[in-house]
């Protein structure tokens, strides 16, 4: 499967922001497909997953209550709405996907990835 991210861009703190992550060459069925960040200087992190079999999510604990992520069956698209965006919260997302329908919240549990999408907040 091949991931597209984007909706990335510059936005003011307080603003918010909808990235999208859509999948061509196969459908998500049966994956879970999660988004990760990576700020410079900084590890990449977990920031939230999606199983597309089960629809139940995740979300790393300093995101919960900001952060939604969603999944959209027909447009085989998943969706990560960012509100209240933080100045901590500029980096490079990535969307990720792997074919378990268990979600995993590392890096390396995924096989596939999109190419990143870049979002910077102001303050």
């Amino acid at each position: 499967v091949q991931l597209q991210a984007s909706g990335g861009g510059l936005v003011q703190a307080g603003d918010s922001l909808r990235l999208s992550c859509a999948a061509s060459g196969r459908t998500f069925g049966s994956y879970s497909v999660a988004w990760f960040r990576q700020a410079p200087g900084k590890e990449r992190e977990f920031v939230s997953a999606i199983s597309w079999t089960t629809g139940i999510t995740h979300y790393a604990d300093s995101l919960k209550g900001r952060f939604t992520i969603s999944r959209d069956n027909a447009r085989d698209t998943v969706y990560l709405q960012m509100n209240s965006v933080k100045p901590e919260d500029t980096a490079v997302y990535y969307c990720a996907a792997r074919y378990y329908s268990r979600i995993g919240q590392k890096a390396d549990e995924y096989d596939y990835w999109g190419q990143g999408t870049q979002v910077t907040v102001s303050s």
